[in-house]
């Protein structure tokens, strides 16, 4: 009975305070987001200095695409694993516990902290974007609208698609003679050619017209137009078919960065468990690491 008398108070003060160490968690939280935050700008750096503006120089696209991975999935395991450690230090054990169930507690504020972690940079990664995506549709409103201003004063302005390089070549005149070119008929050959693209095909008719409009405003037979107008609608699929390979080839770069992104997540997740369990274990043995706990 005097032992009861004894145990009661002890559980009574347990059940007072909750399990979550939350003065630990945000420790953790900060220093984890630190530490990311330093090697990040640490690691652009390199990137920019192994990388350069000219063509052939510097490293490639393949090798610095994984070395930013690798970089990236280090900073996340390191970071974390070190907000983990402190965040386990830090905690206020119950000692009502076992040694695997303060363990699996210690773990658990590890993984805690990665997720305020995470939810952070998730709040801030979403606010950067919708802050850009507002400044977008606010110059893409500005534009449109001084564009409609402009349309019947300059029509040739609204042509800002990538076939107007082609039509000014399509069209260009060797005859002092030839018929200038006006803005409806620029208009129509760039119309012509775009649905064109739009159909993986060029009609018969449509070609025949082009090359008789190309001869009538460059002063150049019917068949050097035909010929000039056939190079241009090749020109114009090479232009189209390395638009969507570079589509593609962003996609590609989009889908393995989001598996990567994931996969450094889960990792760095399993680094803030182990490291918060390390720093319990070190917190109740109270491990002494050398060099740190007085470095001057």
């Amino acid at each position: 009975m005097a032992l009861a008398e004894n145990l009661a108070p002890a559980a009574s003060d347990t059940n007072e305070h909750s399990y979550v160490d939350w003065p630990a968690i945000f420790a953790g939280t900060v220093l984890a987001t630190a530490i990311s935050f330093v090697l990040l700008t640490f690691g652009s750096a390199i990137g920019l200095s192994l990388t350069s503006a000219y063509e052939g120089r510097g490293m490639t696209l393949f090798w610095f695409a994984i070395a930013a991975a690798l970089w990236v999935l280090w900073v996340q395991i390191s970071s974390f694993t070190a907000g983990g450690y402190l965040t386990g230090r830090l905690r206020r054990r119950n000692y009502d516990a076992t040694e695997h169930e303060s363990d699996i507690r210690d773990g658990s504020h590890g993984l805690v902290m990665w997720a305020l972690a995470v939810l952070i940079g998730a709040f801030v990664a979403l606010t950067g974007v919708s802050a850009a995506v507002s400044t977008a549709t606010s110059a893409a409103s500005t534009v449109a609208a001084g564009a409609a201003a402009g349309a019947a004063g300059n029509a040739d302005d609204m042509m800002s698609d990538g076939n107007s390089l082609l039509v000014d070549r399509l069209l260009r005149s060797t005859s002092a003679t030839a018929q200038p070119t006006t803005a409806d008929t620029r208009g129509e050959v760039t119309r012509i050619i775009g649905g064109a693209l739009a159909d993986d095909e060029l009609q018969d008719a449509d070609r025949q017209y082009l090359a008789s409009v190309v001869s009538a405003r460059s002063g150049i037979s019917q068949e050097e137009a035909q010929a000039r107008v056939d190079e241009t609608w090749t020109q114009a699929q090479e232009a189209k078919a390395a638009a969507q390979e570079a589509a593609e080839t962003a996609r590609r770069i989009g889908l393995v960065a989001a598996f990567l992104t994931a996969a450094s997540l889960f990792a760095s997740a399993l680094g803030a468990y182990f490291g918060a369990t390390l720093g319990g274990n070190h917190r109740d043995k109270q491990v002494v690491v050398e060099g740190w706990y007085k470095p001057w």
